[in-house]
């Protein structure tokens, strides 16, 4: 079923979602400083890509919460309105609720990347 889901899901949501991630992850691999978040962008890709049969565990310490805070200002808020607008409007339907409900664990990802370990269910 996870399948089925995840070709559905990049089709009608993945496919921009995962580009938008890739994107920032590029622009942040441009700096020398920045390469570190730019690959935790990729990995998060993978996600935004394909999202059913795997599971966010959120955690880490002061330093993904010092990055999670950079992470807000300069990447953050555009991936999580991307997905909070891209998840409301597939929640308008039924058959678009599951699609929707991962719209936002992606939102709430694309605030708090660091420290996220992605796990399969």
């Amino acid at each position: 079923m996870s399948v089925i889901g995840n070709i559905l899901w990049f089709i009608f949501a993945g496919l921009w979602q995962g580009v938008s991630w890739v994107l920032v992850g590029a622009l942040w691999c441009v700096t020398i400083v920045g390469i570190p978040v730019g690959t935790q962008c990729f990995k998060m890709a993978g996600l935004a890509f394909f999202p059913f049969g795997k599971e966010v565990e959120y955690g880490g310490g002061a330093g993904s919460a010092i990055l999670n805070v950079l992470w807000f200002i300069f990447g953050g808020v555009f991936l999580a309105l991307e997905a909070l607008l891209n998840g409301v409007l597939l929640c308008i339907t039924v058959i678009g609720i599951p699609f929707g409900l991962q719209c936002f664990k992606q939102a709430k990802l694309a605030l708090l990347p660091f420290g996220a370990v992605v796990r399969g269910k």
